[in-house]
């Protein structure tokens, strides 16, 4: 078995490709705003990060009469590794981004990290490893 990606179902496809590519910044390896299905690259020439129509999704795995989770607790977090976390802070503030927290040292976890939302409020994740002392 062979790792290929992760694969966020979205209602709104554009918003969420709007907001993974324009504000966040990534780049698509395959698909663009009205395709339905994007996938990101996360690292030179390494592809890993998609977002799908979940509408289309939902009737191959036989639950399409079932609504989205809203309301609750994450089951899941999108995690990016950035070059410095204090400095995309600020970059996405200047871009609009709202965030849930300022970044802060989780020293137990080694590393330096900040939260927001995407446009479906799923929660992700900015991290810059901490020095090891």
């Amino acid at each position: 078995m062979k790792f290929s990606n992760v694969r966020l179902l979205v209602k709104d496809y554009k918003s969420c490709f709007k907001f993974y590519n324009e504000k966040l910044g990534l780049e698509p390896a395959w698909g663009d705003e009205n395709s339905n299905y994007v996938s990101f690259k996360v690292a030179e020439g390494i592809e890993g990060f998609a977002l799908f129509v979940s509408d289309f999704m939902a009737p191959v795995v036989g639950n399409a009469e079932k609504t989205q989770p809203s309301g609750y607790r994450e089951k899941l977090m999108v995690s990016f590794e950035v070059e410095n976390v204090d400095d995309t802070y600020q970059a996405l503030l200047a871009k609009g981004i709202t965030f849930v927290n300022q970044p802060t040292d989780m020293l137990d976890w080694g590393m330096r990290v900040v939260h927001l939302r995407d446009p479906e409020e799923n929660l992700i994740e900015l991290f810059t490893p901490l020095a090891i002392q």
